[in-house]
């Protein structure tokens, strides 16, 4: 069946990495600092930060971006942060010998990191059409 009518744009693309080895709470620290930048002041503030969570963000937003500009054609300067968020994952729990024969539970927390970038080019162009039509 073939439909008539305005063709859907694109203009968000997202990365989802799943089972990090680190607390949701340290992370979430991060995230909240880079929420609502542009690609590149991103890039610059995780490049001085000094947390460990700094390293698997970048990847993703260097993962999310190179997507962005190979599958989609977007331009990296147009690339904006629209949504963050940080999920808590599996656990995995370690047993750890300790004195009298008795043992001791480790538990290392995981964390399920979602990016979105938004081209703030196209929305421009999508919101001057849909605000045209309104024009009296």
């Amino acid at each position: 069946m073939i439909k008539n009518g305005k063709r859907k744009t694109y203009t968000e693309i997202y990365t989802l990495g799943q089972h990090i080895p680190m607390s949701a709470h340290k992370v979430r620290r991060v995230i909240d600092q880079i929420r609502g930048r542009s690609y590149e002041e991103t890039i610059m503030v995780l490049d001085l930060m000094p947390y460990r969570a700094c390293y698997p963000i970048l990847k993703l937003i260097y993962s999310a971006a190179a997507n962005a500009s190979h599958n989609m054609g977007f331009n990296e300067a147009n690339l904006v942060i629209s949504k963050a968020e940080v999920n808590e994952g599996t656990t995995v729990k370690r047993l750890k010998p300790r004195a009298r024969g008795r043992r001791y539970l480790i538990k290392r927390p995981t964390c399920h990191i979602t990016i979105v970038l938004k081209d703030i080019s196209l929305c421009e162009e999508v919101s001057e059409y849909d605000m045209s039509f309104y024009n009296f």
